[in-house]
């Protein structure tokens, strides 16, 4: 591409693949040989993306990840309103989704450098059509933070979203997050976990949080992607404490184990389980405590 003299360059955004090798477009080694400057999270599973394509790029190649971004990014603009090409490409799939890149764009779009793309694979949409859920509105939400109370507390943030929610996980972490969701969400709502995509051992595990938190604490291995179901539709008027027992005691009285009817009505008022159970508990004390007082109430006296 021929840049007129004193004309910025241009900032390409390159999705690489996810898994095989087979998904990268076409345009990729097309910009991966003609770029001025390459820019990698990793230098060297950018060389090992460059022998499976066949490409040799022929402008000088620089890192860029989490531990430089802010350094290199001013080096990177100065290319670029240089008249440079600079092209970006993280390890798998789009630059600056959970990877480096949003720091570079920001700054180009701020000197008015042109910012292009060439699409590629991506673990967040191809999570999210493997699911099973409803995909019509949807929500990313990255990776949680590594902390338990910092997790439970985005996570309540989002408790009331109707969106299916996507998220990134690390394998170690999915067992606690998982737990962590089926708390806050309630172990009902369904999930799916797509591990290793477009990988030989691709797997898509579906189910109730509950269950796939059970099948995770086995150990998970490889890449991670979560995708869960939002939140069901609350009735107009929430239900207080005192009508969540007494649907529970319908259903217990119907036939229905506590543990079922306590399910069943949860469901049906898009609460969790928790909620409702400890409704029920709670109402048990409360009578128990009554009964006492009556008890005391009607011993003779000198009994």
């Amino acid at each position: 591409m021929t840049v007129a003299p004193g004309a910025p360059g241009t900032l390409v955004l390159a999705g690489t693949p996810i898994g095989d090798i087979a998904d990268a477009p076409p345009r990729l080694a097309e910009e991966l040989a003609a770029a001025d400057v390459v820019a990698a999270e990793d230098t060297r599973r950018l060389r090992r993306l460059t022998q499976a394509l066949g490409v040799t790029p022929k402008g000088r190649v620089v890192s860029y990840f989490e531990g430089n971004e802010a350094a290199r990014t001013p080096e990177l603009v100065d290319e670029l309103l240089g008249g440079a090409r600079v092209l970006l490409v993280t390890d798998a799939g789009m630059p600056s989704v959970s990877d480096p890149g949003f720091r570079l764009v920001a700054a180009a779009v701020e000197r008015d450098v042109r910012v292009t793309a060439v699409p590629g694979p991506s673990a967040v949409l191809t999570a999210l059509a493997l699911s099973g859920l409803p995909v019509d509105r949807f929500c990313f939400e990255g990776f949680l933070p590594r902390k338990a109370g910092e997790r439970l507390s985005r996570l309540r943030d989002v408790a009331d979203e109707r969106r299916t929610l996507v998220y990134f996980e690390a394998p170690h972490r999915l067992d606690d997050t998982l737990a962590a969701m089926a708390e806050v969400f309630g172990d009902g709502r369904r999930a799916a976990v797509c591990r290793e995509l477009t990988k030989t051992y691709e797997e898509i595990r579906r189910g109730p949080l509950g269950e796939l938190a059970q099948w995770a604490a086995e150990g998970v291995r490889g890449e991670i992607t979560v995708v869960v179901e939002g939140a069901p539709e609350r009735p107009a008027e929430p239900l207080d404490a005192a009508e969540l027992v007494r649907r529970v005691r319908v259903r217990e009285e119907a036939g229905e184990r506590r543990k079922e009817a306590i399910a069943a009505v949860a469901a049906e008022a898009g609460l969790p389980k928790r909620e409702v159970f400890d409704a029920v508990v709670a109402a048990k004390h409360a009578e128990g405590g009554a009964r006492a007082s009556r008890s005391r109430k009607e011993r003779p006296a000198g009994s």
